[in-house]
């Protein structure tokens, strides 16, 4: 079992910045491949960037390229993911996911998932 608590959301103008964190505990951290994803009101999760185990491959969907970056710090089990330029589009519940590919966009290939947190970007 892998426990995921995220952090860092907030309210914040748009082209402001936010950095969210995701904490891991009960195995090693290192053994899973990481991603975010977010769901907005009334719309599906959709994935937003991935890492594996290492960090040594990323992965992003479009609409955020050139201006999120997800990371990873295994020695202190956290997945982070700053955001930059933030839009009012970003506005989300986001979601840190573990799983044991080494990085998927497709959340069914995650086992474990943390609570959420809200991310509100005011026009």
């Amino acid at each position: 079992q892998v426990q995921l608590v995220e952090s860092g959301g907030g309210l914040v103008q748009a082209g402001g910045s936010l950095r969210l964190s995701c904490t891991a505990s009960g195995r090693t951290f290192s053994d899973y491949g990481m991603g975010w994803f977010r769901q907005a009101p009334g719309k599906e999760r959709e994935f937003v960037a991935a890492i594996s185990w290492i960090g040594r491959s990323t992965g992003y969907t479009d609409s955020v390229k050139g201006r999120f970056t997800i990371s990873r710090d295994n020695a202190k089990n956290t997945l982070y993911l700053q955001m930059n330029s933030l839009k009012p589009d970003d506005t989300a519940v986001y979601y840190c996911a573990a799983g044991s590919l080494s990085y998927s966009d497709k959340a069914r290939q995650y086992d474990y998932w943390g609570q959420g947190t809200q991310v509100t970007v005011s026009s």
